[in-house]
């Protein structure tokens, strides 16, 4: 809210002992409006054929696409308390992820112990990392993606212990994936929720830049909403709104070359006009940015989502964010899913989250195979759940043991990517899991620098994303102060090859 103080200070202002303009008359008999009368002077005609070799020495305005070519990146935020490990992502002990626990273990991470990893079935590696086979997030997953976008994908699960259904866990690594290249055409980050970033989950301090600061993105709208061309597109077919754009711009220069003002404020105001012509050149049609109007996501006879499932506010924000960042509009992006602190003594619940999480991870994979474009997308959640001794018979229950309360000790989090030119391969024969779980079915919390500290967790997930694009020898300068530990603990915390 404006204090009195601001709104004063912003107030019009008036020629001393004169009524206050009330009318088109008055307000042109002080000038106010001398300058749109001047811009609407010339013919439409002419402003269309004006000539270019008119034009003055242009301002230097870059109006190229800052899009980076790094790999597009989607943080799932999942507010509340979600399981992962066990029950969704299968977690093991210090040989990786079918170095497998005990039966009590799995019971404590809801699994009955006939549905444990070592019965004959209940392993599925479809897509590279291993989940249970009736995972209700790799459920979702395999219900929006092809076997074909499923064999170009694999993923990595890291066991590490974060503090249970609160938003202070620095679990966000968005601005360290910008800090590592990450940039979009039209804005850098972006994320669902209206918060420093963009999902409920804190980001780690030494990572923060107020400067890209995400833009909230949860509709169709917000993203359209990124780009205002005005009302001339309307009026003007996209080419012609262009052209009269440009020949403005031209007309300013020729004004500001007569005038005494500054070079830099000169060329301020000339770039303004430029770069404004550029947007109306490329965005003037509001379905480029639209995910309503792409039939990839939505409307067509394959379409990733279905009408009514494109009407579920959850499943919107995935559809609006992916189109943004898959295709290059922002850089990097959070979606925010709230509800997983779904403890309630059964199971249907947690099963039915899950799955619809599964489902917008799933999307936003498929759609980026659907465009030929790799994705990292990352699941994490702040804390997770403990099992109790009763099983939910009930049809979304599957059977499966009740979520009795939150557990921060069998927390894990976990990344997929999507290469379109191939699956993407291990750096190591145990690097799917970095970290690993005790035999009572928690987190060994001193096994890694990462296993106990959410910070570094996020900075080991910049790390990573570096990886895939074979620059972790820029890590020390992408993140200076990280406190990941030396050059072999490092190493240690990298699950793939650079992908080809």
């Amino acid at each position: 809210m404006k204090t009195k103080k601001d709104a004063n200070n912003h107030s019009p202002l008036y020629h001393e002992n004169h009524k206050k303009p009330i009318t088109r008359r008055d307000f042109l008999s002080q000038g106010f409006l001398s300058g749109l009368a001047m811009c609407s002077a010339p013919g439409l005609g002419s402003i269309l054929g004006y000539s270019k070799n008119a034009s003055a020495a242009v301002a230097d305005c870059s109006t190229t696409t800052t899009f980076s070519g790094m790999i597009p990146f989607i943080g799932f935020d999942l507010a509340g308390g979600a399981n992962i490990a066990g029950s969704n992502v299968i977690v093991g002990g210090p040989g990786g992820q079918q170095d497998l626990l005990s039966l009590e273990a799995y019971e404590k991470l809801g699994l009955p112990s006939d549905m444990a990893p070592q019965m004959p079935g209940q392993i599925n590696t479809d897509l590279g990392l291993a989940f249970h086979a009736d995972s209700a997030i790799l459920r979702g997953i395999l219900s929006k993606t092809s076997a074909a976008t499923q064999a170009n994908i694999n993923g990595a699960v890291l066991a590490a212990r974060s503090a249970n259904d609160t938003g202070n866990n620095p679990h966000n690594p968005i601005y360290g994936i910008n800090k590592a290249g990450a940039s979009g055409d039209l804005v850098s980050l972006i994320g669902t929720r209206n918060s420093e970033s963009g999902g409920r989950s804190q980001s780690p301090e030494n990572l923060i830049d107020v400067s890209v600061r995400p833009t909230r993105i949860a509709t169709p709208n917000d993203a359209m909403g990124l780009v205002d061309t005005g009302k001339l597109v309307n009026l003007l077919n996209q080419q012609d709104a262009t052209k009269v754009m440009q020949t403005i711009e031209r007309i300013s220069a020729i004004k500001l070359g007569k005038i005494s003002e500054d070079q830099a404020i000169k060329s301020l105001v000339q770039c303004g006009y430029i770069q404004s012509a550029d947007l109306v050149s490329r965005y003037g049609d509001p379905a480029v940015l639209d995910p309503a109007s792409d039939i990839e996501l939505v409307g067509g006879a394959n379409s990733i989502f279905t009408v009514d499932e494109f009407n579920n506010d959850e499943l919107l924000k995935i559809a609006s964010v992916a189109k943004l960042v898959v295709n290059g509009f922002a850089g990097a992006g959070t979606v925010e899913f709230g509800g997983f602190d779904y403890h309630n003594d059964e199971r249907a619940r947690g099963e039915n989250k899950d799955f619809l999480a599964g489902q917008a991870i799933g999307a936003s994979l498929e759609y980026a195979a659907r465009l030929n474009k790799p994705l990292m997308t990352y699941v994490f959640s702040d804390g997770s759940v403990a099992a109790n001794s009763s099983i939910d018979n009930s049809a979304d229950g599957r059977g499966k043991l009740g979520w009795r309360g939150d557990n921060s000790s069998t927390s894990s989090v976990f990344f997929l990517v999507y290469n379109p030119l191939g699956r993407p391969q291990p750096i190591g024969l145990t690097s799917q899991q970095i970290g690993f779980f005790r035999p009572d079915g928690s987190v060994e919390t001193s096994a890694l620098p990462i296993s106990n500290n959410v910070g570094l967790l996020a900075e080991s997930i910049v790390l990573n994303y570096l990886a895939l694009h074979n620059q972790t020898s820029n890590f020390s300068t992408v993140l200076p102060n990280n406190g990941l530990g030396n050059a072999a603990l490092i190493d240690s915390l990298i699950a793939f090859q650079p992908l080809v």
